[in-house]
């Protein structure tokens, strides 16, 4: 049995491109909702699951379907249900399967997160990425803190599992601002946070004025500073870190769909610019869909590449090192590589960045802070 695969998890990832406004941080497959005719798109989106049943018949139920984008909750919700239904219909989804839709504040207040829930949805990820109207306008977004409070009030009367994003580590944010308004949010309640620092890439709005000197990044020490004020304050609520940038209540709680990208499981990526990654035949293939929703309306048919044993070691060790409960190294001698140095290993533990058990290694606290560094040293050593 390969060390990646559907037994390692089996999703399905819809990628909804449109937003009402491209916030300038963001670097996803995404384009301006205005006077769209979304029709043949969803109807592409069908198709495409249908035509990766062909593909996949030996496939075992969904684990999990997860529609991000993009803003997803821009759909109605005759196409949400659409969408789960067909899914369902081609593959089937396993009991208690997990199905988001990730939402903007404002979404929320037009729609019934009632009507989410009827159409199939059982937990909905919502993006404030701040309870600072100053930086909720820094960040491009169309709702304020009024809105957001009163889209997670509504989101908690329907959905018990549910998860709230917030972006840190903002140009000139104080550590002292931080921990406000992460108090803030923590006594909201939400059973899983998802915590990212911002992060300028080149082909954004935030990239150009970066390159331009009219954005300065946050220097790294200070990042580091506010992620782990972050991780005292969480513990602190009992929400501890699972992962690099996610914290939940309890495991019930924790990222199912997520899971599987962390495990090297298996997911159909559908919808303009998606990739994917499945197993069939015991061989890794790497997918992407056509990026320009024209395109992808026209031919749905996604590109499909075996990935290289080097690629797929790669990956298993860059993904499988992030969440919290690590990654058994005798997966990577499964294709053919070798366990990194013991003396490596061994200087990691005793410095306070990771754990072994047996052939496992996890990430200590300290070492998510410095997780890419590690799969690098490790690879290293591995030749990867």
């Amino acid at each position: 049995m390969p060390p990646f695969g559907p037994h390692y998890g089996f999703g399905l990832y819809v990628h909804w491109p449109y937003c009402a406004r491209i916030c300038p941080y963001c670097d996803f497959n995404v384009y301006a909702a205005k006077d769209r005719e979304t029709g043949p798109l969803v109807e592409a989106i069908l198709q495409d699951i249908q035509a990766h049943k062909a593909r996949l018949h030996d496939h075992p139920p969904l684990t999990s379907i997860f529609l991000g984008g993009g803003t997803p909750s821009l759909l109605t919700v005759q196409d949400l249900e659409a969408i789960i239904q067909t899914a369902t219909d081609q593959f089937g989804l396993e009991p208690n399967g997990e199905i988001t839709l990730e939402a903007n504040p404002n979404d929320v207040l037009r729609s019934n997160p009632g009507d989410w829930q009827k159409a199939g949805i059982n937990r909905v990820s919502l993006g404030l990425q701040s309870l600072d109207d100053a930086a909720l306008t820094f960040l491009g977004r169309d709702h304020d803190v009024t809105n957001a409070l009163r889209a997670v009030e509504a989101v908690q009367a329907v959905f018990d599992n549910h998860s709230l994003d917030l972006i840190y580590a903002r140009p000139g944010q104080a550590i002292s601002d931080w921990q406000s308004e992460l108090s803030q949010v923590l006594a909201l309640g939400a059973p899983h946070l998802s915590l990212y620092e911002l992060t300028i890439e080149e082909r954004t709005a935030f990239g150009k004025r970066a390159a331009r000197g009219e954005l300065i990044p946050m220097q790294d020490d200070d990042q580091a500073d506010l992620y782990e004020l972050t991780q005292t304050l969480c513990e602190a609520a009992e929400l501890p870190a699972y992962e690099v940038s996610n914290h939940a209540r309890a495991p019930e709680y924790e990222s199912r769909h997520n899971h599987i990208y962390w495990a090297n499981g298996d997911w159909i990526g559908v919808g303009p610019g998606a990739h994917g990654r499945l197993t069939i035949d015991e061989t890794r293939y790497a997918t992407e869909a056509a990026r320009r929703p024209t395109d992808y309306i026209a031919a749905t048919s996604p590109t499909n590449t075996a990935l290289p044993t080097l690629d797929a070691a790669r990956e298993l060790l860059a993904m499988g090192l992030r969440p919290a409960t690590g990654l058994d190294l005798t997966r990577l001698s499964r294709l053919g590589y070798e366990q990194p140095d013991q003396s490596l290993l061994t200087d990691l533990e005793e410095n306070g960045i990771i754990t072994q058990a047996g052939s496992s290694i996890a990430l200590t606290a300290q070492g998510r802070l410095l997780a890419d560094a590690v799969a690098k040293q490790l690879a290293a050593s591995m030749d990867l």
